[in-house]
């Protein structure tokens, strides 16, 4: 992130000390909901669109990651980030389907609400860097 002013807030790797791991999507939602509140009030808009990638990268984490290791929020001056990593080397895949079948959407979701959406890959795992555009 850049160096302005940021408030984030974080859950550790599952197991750690003094710590809830985080376990599902409605607690990571709950957990950015929270956050916004210090934010004062956005758009409607904005909010459904933080949860909603919240929900996604959450879940594309426990579905296809092992499971989410960490999750973190931070606030900047004209965006919200989520971060959520996983104990996958794998980067996300976005594929092109010709037929029509369940799942597979949550990718492409989360590309077209960013702003701005990193990868960071590492050799036990990587974390997904979802920033949502807010007007504050």
């Amino acid at each position: 992130m850049n160096s302005r002013s940021e408030t984030r807030s974080r859950i550790p790797a599952a197991g750690s000390i003094g710590t809830s791991p985080l376990l599902t999507p409605a607690q990571a939602r709950q957990l950015v909901r929270h956050t916004l509140t210090a934010l004062g009030p956005l758009r409607p808009s904005q909010v459904d669109d933080l949860l909603l990638v919240t929900s996604e990268l959450v879940t594309n984490a426990h579905r296809h990651g092992g499971g989410v290791t960490s999750f973190g929020v931070a606030v900047g001056r004209d965006r919200v980030t989520v971060s959520v990593a996983d104990s996958s080397g794998e980067p996300p895949r976005h594929e092109l389907r010709e037929e029509l079948r369940p799942g597979g959407f949550g990718w492409p979701i989360v590309l077209r609400l960013c702003r701005e959406v990193t990868v960071d890959t590492r050799p036990d795992g990587k974390t997904v860097h979802a920033a949502v555009a807010v007007d504050r």
